[in-house]
């Protein structure tokens, strides 16, 4: 006798937006990952409002119920310092059926602009206690949540700036603007990708859509 057949979502996935930004900057992506048939959440938070720590415990209970009904596995799909803030949540509040996450622009060595702007008091005030954490060196109470990652980590990053004061005179090599190509990359990332994109529309941008869902799919961007 074959069993009942399951109303659960097979397999799902959360979004993080970055830093000052909201969760309607996901909703393209998710309208596409929705059609390529996950089930998604995505989440706004205070992104300006609190450490990564606090909203870490802020986020757990839009994430617990959601991964529990997903008979499947619970994906990740982060964008810039949301890619910090699911690092921290899964050291924390891991999912027991953990899946695959894909972080767009995620500043994973820090960002020298925030290395440089930091101590300023607009900076301060706009960004917010997670943005004093953006930093390249960071303090052992920031390292500390961030431990290697032991889950598949597929990284996007973009090449194309539309801010070439930041880009010419606080970022080296390659970057998206906010973020170098390099400072992207994570020991014991799964795969890497570079595209042409900005930090701010990556998300938007259409082969970087289609790649987090080749890589949510199959573990490894189409290229």
């Amino acid at each position: 006798m074959k069993p009942a057949p399951s109303h659960r979502p097979a397999e799902g996935v959360i979004f993080l937006h970055g830093i000052s930004r909201s969760f309607r900057s996901f909703i393209k992506m998710q309208q596409a990952v929705e059609a390529a048939g996950f089930a998604t959440r995505n989440i706004g938070y205070p992104s300006r409002g609190k450490t990564l720590s606090a909203l870490a415990d802020d986020i757990h209970p839009a994430i617990a119920p959601f991964a529990e009904a997903n008979e499947g596995c619970t994906h990740f799909v982060c964008h810039s310092m949301g890619g910090l803030l699911a690092r921290v949540y899964l050291a924390r509040h891991r999912p027991p059926r953990l899946g695959r996450v894909v972080m767009l622009g995620t500043p994973n060595g820090g960002s020298e602009i925030a290395d440089r702007l930091k101590n300023w008091r607009a900076y301060r005030l706009y960004f917010g206690p997670a943005g004093q954490q953006l930093v390249t060196v960071r303090d052992d109470l920031t390292e500390a949540m961030l431990p290697p990652v032991d889950y598949p980590v597929g990284i996007i990053a973009g090449d194309r700036t539309l801010d070439p004061i930041a880009s010419r005179l606080m970022l080296r090599g390659p970057n998206d603007g906010r973020v170098t190509v390099a400072r992207t990359k994570l020991e014991g990332m799964t795969d890497h990708l570079v595209i042409h994109a900005s930090h701010a529309m990556m998300i938007r941008n259409r082969e970087a859509i289609m790649q987090t869902i080749a890589f949510l799919k199959h573990g490894r961007f189409d290229v």
